[in-house]
């Protein structure tokens, strides 16, 4: 296992070179300049001041100065378009905001996904295994604009509930989270119910109900456990992508968090806080990966996640 982990990090810095390489590339070959937005044009002289300031006169010069004050100094540059405020400012302060949103809807996202797909399974091909399947392919289907709107317009705007957007409390918090969580609960509920049929007709479960063991506890203690594995697999890429925030989500509910800032830094052609926000979410992405590995040898010892046996 030690092996295994040393591994796939020492391949950490290839795969986030070339997925910088391939985001600058993107970058440069846009069109639009972030010396100036829509008609407005600068002065050829003041924009060649500012391109030599942040180093963008060429794509040598760009990948020359950035990247070596990434590796050696962690500085992402300054922001192109905030002005005073580096790129590692911004970060600093968006990413602590999508990292709460992101694990309070990631909770809940598990906790009710997991509860209705182990129900839906246990009563497969009842009412309440149909709701769920109609709920699950809603929630799959639903855009998450069009999901966070439907929210904001009810619970916020006509009964009042909750505030209209911003951030600070508790109650800023909720209906974002819930608004994210839709959709990795509804994957999460269809991979456990599908998982849960699976282990039901097992040997083992016949096993443990023969012995005299409560169906509540041969369900919810042992099936769980071994029904969780899809999920976990799951959880990998879902955890890095609700933790640096939804784009759109963040944008509705007036978040003050990552995914609002690579809008506006996309928007904007803000080159520097494109490439900041788009490796912070790459290396979420790594590390919760990695992660998933581990959690298998937990979940499931009988796993062997170096794949050394695959070959006997």
């Amino acid at each position: 296992m030690i092996q295994l982990l040393l591994w796939r990090v020492a391949q950490f810095p290839l795969i986030l070179t070339i997925i910088y390489l391939i985001t600058f590339a993107f970058v440069w070959v846009a069109p639009g300049s972030p010396f100036g937005t829509g008609d407005r044009k600068l002065d050829p002289a003041a924009e060649a001041s500012l391109k030599q300031k942040f180093h963008a006169e060429s794509a040598g010069q760009f990948l020359a100065f950035y990247p070596y004050n990434i590796v050696f100094r962690g500085d992402f540059g300054p922001s192109m378009q905030y002005g005073e405020w580096s790129v590692n400012d911004i970060l600093k302060s968006a990413l602590p905001v999508s990292i709460t949103l992101g694990l309070f809807a990631l909770t809940i996202g598990t906790i009710v996904g997991v509860g209705v797909g182990t129900l839906a399974a246990v009563h497969r091909g009842g009412a309440f295994d149909w709701l769920s399947l109609s709920l699950v392919l809603l929630g799959i289907s639903l855009p998450s604009f069009i999901t966070a709107a439907l929210l904001l317009s009810v619970f916020a705007g006509k009964l009042g509930w909750f505030p209209v957007g911003g951030w600070g409390s508790v109650r800023d918090l909720i209906l974002p989270g819930v608004a994210l969580s839709l959709a990795p609960m509804a994957y999460i509920a269809r991979l456990t119910r599908v998982s849960m049929i699976d282990v039901l007709s097992s040997d083992y479960v016949r096993t443990a109900r023969a012995k005299g063991l409560a169906r509540n506890v041969v369900i919810w203690k042992h099936c769980v456990r071994n029904a969780f594995l899809p999920v976990l697999s799951y959880l990998g890429p879902a955890a890095a992508a609700t933790l640096t925030g939804s784009f759109v989500v963040e944008k509705v509910f007036t978040v003050p968090g990552l995914g609002q800032h690579f809008v506006n830094s996309v928007l904007n052609r803000d080159r520097t806080l494109i490439l900041g926000t788009v490796m912070v979410y790459s290396v979420f992405l790594l590390i919760f990966n990695l992660l998933v590995d581990i959690g298998y040898a937990f979940v499931d010892p009988r796993i062997d996640v170096t794949a050394k046996g695959s070959g006997k």
